[in-house]
């Protein structure tokens, strides 16, 4: 079965297509990477993916639902959520505020007073799940209290990543975890995307410029180049591609394998 399948998907900016015609998928409790080039259109197909924008062209399917133009609410509500690329933290709000905010999608929708009931009575979930995220990113406990602001690079991460995981999601598309990041703090970053995808199940989607990073944390990847995708297949097997070892992995016989 199916989590997240993109169809032929076409992403356009006025005449400019982002995305032409690229077709992706992501089975339950499985990890797979998107890498390519700055401009190749890794955020636009992301974004279509999670309802920020709507395609040209194709479809997008949650579990073969058709959910092509659907709001990010109502994806975030079938299990798909975001971490975008840049964090994008409220920094005058406390970390803790930031991370309610996440459950928010999960409950309200245009209409405001059947949404609100619905927050009232799903409130204890909501204090359940963010003791739950405490309980994953521990460090989050510590700041609860601090303006997302005066957090770290690091830390924002951490706290866009939690955002994203109160909404109990199946799926948890990264757009550049890496960015802006020093290597020690990716690599922690790293290995708890793996615990939760091995111990709570949770698929990962993850756009990344660093190759190394994507192939070492997934196992099935995309290359992506000017809006198509080039290659895709078991990380393992394109490493070893030389095509991807001089783009992508520094091309000389150190390159990572």
């Amino acid at each position: 079965m199916t989590l997240l399948e993109l169809d032929d998907v076409t992403v356009r900016y006025g005449e400019a297509v982002a995305v032409d015609g690229v077709s992706l998928a992501v089975a339950p409790r499985e990890r797979v990477a998107l890498i390519g080039p700055n401009g190749a259109g890794k955020t636009s197909l992301l974004n279509a993916a999670c309802g920020l924008i709507r395609p040209a062209s194709g479809r997008v399917r949650i579990e073969a639902d058709d959910v092509t133009g659907a709001t990010p609410g109502s994806i975030v509500r079938r299990g798909v959520s975001q971490v975008p690329e840049g964090r994008h933290v409220f920094g005058t709000l406390p970390v803790e505020a930031n991370l309610l905010l996440g459950a928010y999608g999960r409950v309200f929708r245009l209409e405001i007073v059947s949404s609100t009931l619905r927050y009232l009575r799903s409130r204890r979930d909501v204090r359940d799940q963010l003791e739950r995220v405490y309980d994953l990113l521990p460090k989050l406990r510590e700041l609860r209290e601090r303006p997302a602001g005066r957090t770290s690079g690091g830390e924002q991460q951490m706290v866009a990543i939690g955002r994203a995981l109160m909404a109990s999601p199946r799926l948890l598309a990264i757009d550049e975890l890496s960015l802006g990041l020093a290597p020690r703090l990716v690599q922690s970053l790293a290995e708890f995307l793996v615990r939760l995808n091995e111990e709570e199940g949770v698929a990962i989607l993850l756009v990344d410029q660093s190759a190394s990073l994507a192939f070492s944390l997934c196992e099935r990847a995309y290359v992506l180049e000017t809006g198509r995708v080039t290659l895709e297949g078991a990380s393992r097997d394109l490493v070893g591609r030389p095509e991807v070892r001089s783009a992508y992995l520094g091309g000389g016989p150190d390159a990572p394998s």
